[in-house]
C-alpha cells in the first residue's frame, strides 16, 4: 500500500492549477545497456521516427539513413548507438527487446544505414542524430532530427530544451531543493512523500506500486546476474568480469577486517556495471553509465543496516527519484553535456539522500547529504576508453556508492546546518560542465580515453 495514497486521490479531485513536468518516473526507467544516451535513446528516437510516417509512406520506404553526429558518432561504436538505432527502426525497444535475439534482429535488417558524421555537431546537444526515410528512386520521403538528452530522454529537433514532459497539476510543485525545505516546513511533508503525493496526481497508487517494484526487481534481478556470469566484456579491452571473482572471496573470507560492508558495496556496483557493460537490462538510475550506484546502496542498506525494511526502501527510492528531478530540471544528466559529474556525480548524490531518508533522517539531512556527495564529484570528466562504458564507468560507480554512503553519513552524525547548498552545487555543476573542454565530455578524445594505448 502506497502511503498518501488518499491525500493523492484527493488531489486529483481538486482543480491544482500549480505544475511540473518532471516525473519521478523519468528518473528511473527499465534500459538497455551500454549508455543511456547512447543506446536506449537513439534507439527511442529510431521507434519514435518510425511511428510518425504513416502507412502510404511505410510501403514506399526503402532505406532510412541514419546520421549521427558530435558525440554520437565519435562514441557510436563503443557505445552500441549503431546496432541500438538498427534495432529502434525493427521496432524494439528497451523494456520489452528479447535479449537472446538481438544478434538475430540484427542480421534480419534491410533497412537502416547508419553514417557517422564525428566531426560535425547539431546545434542544441552533444548527442543529435538525424533519420532520413528515402524511396526506391533515393528521394526523401521524410526526416526529422533527435536530440538524445540523458537518461534515455529524447526531444525532436525544434523542441524547446525546455519543454520536456507534459505539464500536470501538482499539489507540491518545486524546482529547487530550497522549495522543497519550504514545502516540508510548511507541510510537515517529508521530501518522499512530497514526491509521492505529486506522483499520486498523475499515477494511480497502482501504478506508483507497479513503478517501484519493477525497478527495484529489474536492479536485484541484475545484481544477481552480475555475480553470476563470468568471462571477458565485448569491445575488445579484453577486460574480465569481476564481481563473480570478488563475490567468491568474500565469502570465503575467514576474518572480517571491518571493510568488508564496503567490498560488498564495491562488488554489488561491478556486478550492475558488468551487465551494463554486455548489454544487459538494466535501470537507467538515473543513467546507464551510472547504473549501479542506486542498487548498490539499496542493496548495502537492505543487507547490512540493522532494522532496514520495504518502507524504508520505498523511502530510498521516492527520495532518490526526487533528487534526481532537481539535477534534470536545473543542470543535465548527460555525461556528453557535463561530464561525468552528470551521471556518476548525480546519482551519488541521488543515493546518498535516499539513504539519508530510509533511516528516517530530517529533510535537511537529506538535502545536506546529496549535496555533500556531488560537492566531491565536482569536475569528474567523461574520458571511456575507445568509447566503452567499461573504463573508467565501472569502477566509478564502485566509488560513487561508496561516497554515497559516506556521505549519508556525514549528514547524519553532524548537525543539519552546512555552508554549500544542494541548490548552490547543483548550479556549480553546471557551470563546470559548460567550461569543461569538449574533448572531457564522452567524446573520447581526452583524459584516460587518450593517455592508455589500446595496444
Amino acid at each position: 500500500m502506497v502511503h498518501g495514497e488518499g491525500r493523492g486521490k484527493q488531489v486529483q479531485t481538486l482543480q491544482v492549477l500549480l505544475i511540473m513536468r518532471k516525473s519521478l518516473f523519468d528518473i528511473f526507467k527499465v534500459g538497455l545497456g551500454p549508455s543511456s544516451s547512447h543506446t536506449v535513446g537513439p534507439m527511442l528516437a529510431a521507434n519514435h521516427f518510425m511511428d510518425t510516417l504513416s502507412s502510404e509512406l511505410k510501403q514506399q520506404v526503402r532505406k532510412v539513413e541514419v546520421h549521427l553526429y558530435g558525440s554520437l558518432a565519435l562514441t557510436g561504436k563503443g557505445h552500441g548507438t549503431d546496432r541500438a538505432v538498427i534495432l529502434g527502426l525493427a521496432g524494439q525497444t528497451p523494456r520489452e527487446i528479447d535479449l537472446d535475439r538481438v544478434e538475430e534482429y540484427l542480421q534480419q535488417n534491410r533497412l537502416g544505414k547508419v553514417i557517422f558524421h564525428p566531426e560535425e555537431w547539431m546545434p542544441d546537444h552533444p548527442n543529435g542524430l538525424r533519420f532520413t526515410a528515402l524511396d526506391a528512386d533515393g528521394g526523401v520521403l521524410a526526416s526529422q532530427g533527435y536530440y538524445s538528452v540523458g537518461g534515455g530522454a529524447i526531444r525532436m529537433e525544434g523542441e524547446a530544451l525546455t519543454g520536456e514532459g507534459e505539464e500536470m497539476p501538482v499539489p507540491h510543485p518545486f524546482t529547487r531543493a530550497d522549495d522543497l525545505l519550504r514545502i516540508g516546513e510548511a507541510t510537515g511533508l517529508s521530501i518522499w512523500q512530497i514526491g509521492l503525493e505529486n506522483e499520486l496526481a498523475r499515477h494511480s497508487a497502482e501504478e506508483v506500486e507497479e513503478w517501484l517494484s519493477r525497478i527495484w526487481t529489474t536492479m536485484q534481478s541484475c545484481v544477481q546476474r552480475g555475480l553470476q556470469y563470468e568471462g571477458i566484456l565485448p569491445g575488445g579491452l579484453d577486460i574480465p568480469r569481476r564481481a563473480p571473482g570478488l563475490a567468491r572471496t568474500l565469502r570465503e573470507k575467514e576474518c572480517d577486517d571491518g571493510l568488508s560492508v564496503l567490498d560488498w558495496v564495491n562488488c554489488f556496483a561491478l556486478a550492475v556495471n558488468e551487465e551494463n557493460a554486455v548489454g544487459s537490462r538494466v535501470v537507467t538510475a538515473p543513467t546507464n553509465g551510472a547504473a549501479g550506484i542506486i542498487p548498490a546502496v539499496a542493496h548495502y542498506y537492505q543487507r547490512f543496516v540493522p532494522g532496514s525494511s520495504d518502507e524504508g526502501l520505498r523511502r530510498y527510492f521516492l527520495t532518490a527519484a526526487v533528487i534526481g528531478v532537481l539535477y534534470k530540471e536545473n543542470a543535465s544528466i548527460s555525461g556528453a553535456d557535463v561530464g561525468c559529474q552528470g551521471e556518476v556525480g548525480v546519482a551519488s548524490s541521488m543515493a546518498a539522500g535516499g539513504l539519508v531518508a530510509a533511516y528516517g533522517g530530517s529533510n535537511r539531512r537529506v538535502e545536506k547529504a546529496a549535496e555533500i556527495a556531488m560537492e566531491h564529484h565536482l569536475g569528474m570528466t567523461c574520458d571511456p576508453i575507445a568509447g566503452l562504458v567499461q573504463i573508467p564507468c565501472i569502477e566509478r560507480n564502485a566509488m560513487g556508492s561508496v561516497k554515497a554512503i559516506n556521505a549519508c553519513r556525514i549528514a547524519m552524525l553532524e548537525g543539519e546546518e552546512h555552508r554549500v547548498t544542494l541548490d548552490n552545487v547543483i548550479q556549480t555543476m553546471l557551470q563546470t560542465g559548460r567550461d569543461m573542454r569538449s574533448k572531457y565530455k564522452e567524446t573520447s578524445l581526452g583524459g584516460l580515453a587518450v593517455a592508455v594505448p589500446l595496444c
